[in-house]
């Protein structure tokens, strides 16, 4: 209890210079794990700041295992995922400290128009860890059957975070 104790007081101190959003110009990097129903996979996410409260992206994802359905191995297509989004960067508006951001938004991709809610949190001024959620909020295919559900259903995505500017 003592080392966790020393542990959060280090940390603390450290957080002095560290921002989750400056606005525009701001560039992050992100890279986690997704987990979905029917598999696990990767997520890569860049977000550029546009303005003081907002910037836009570009989303990546693969799902590395996949279940087979009816016996049958998803393809490239069927696990990969690619998409643009823009987000409102609001964790100034909810008075969060620097090094904290809360960010919704909206994306459009190959497989449907969703929504997403995340969360940064930087250590450091170059590094920090996230939590994303998303869901789908329009289908392409209002039919979704097999491997058209991948990519294409609630998501949650956790990982770190990277200062690229």
């Amino acid at each position: 209890m003592k080392n966790i104790f020393i542990l959060l007081a280090v940390l603390s101190f450290s957080l002095g210079n560290a921002q989750a959003f400056k606005g525009k110009g701001d560039i992050k990097g992100q890279v986690g794990l997704t987990l979905q129903d029917g598999g696990t996979g990767i997520g890569i996410s860049t977000d550029f700041g546009i303005g003081e409260n907002m910037s836009f992206g570009i989303v990546a994802g693969y799902m590395l295992n996949a279940d087979k359905i009816a016996d049958v191995k998803p393809r490239f297509e069927d696990r990969a995922d690619l998409r643009i989004r823009f987000n409102a960067n609001i964790g100034n508006v909810f008075k969060l400290e620097d090094n904290m951001d809360v960010y919704p938004g909206l994306s459009l991709g190959l497989r449907n128009f969703g929504g997403h809610l995340g969360f940064r949190y930087f250590f450091t001024d170059g590094f920090g860890v996230f939590a994303e959620s998303s869901v789908p909020l329009a289908r392409y295919d209002t039919d979704v059957n097999g491997f058209e559900h991948y990519n294409n259903q609630f998501m949650f995505t956790i990982g770190t975070s990277f200062k690229l500017d």
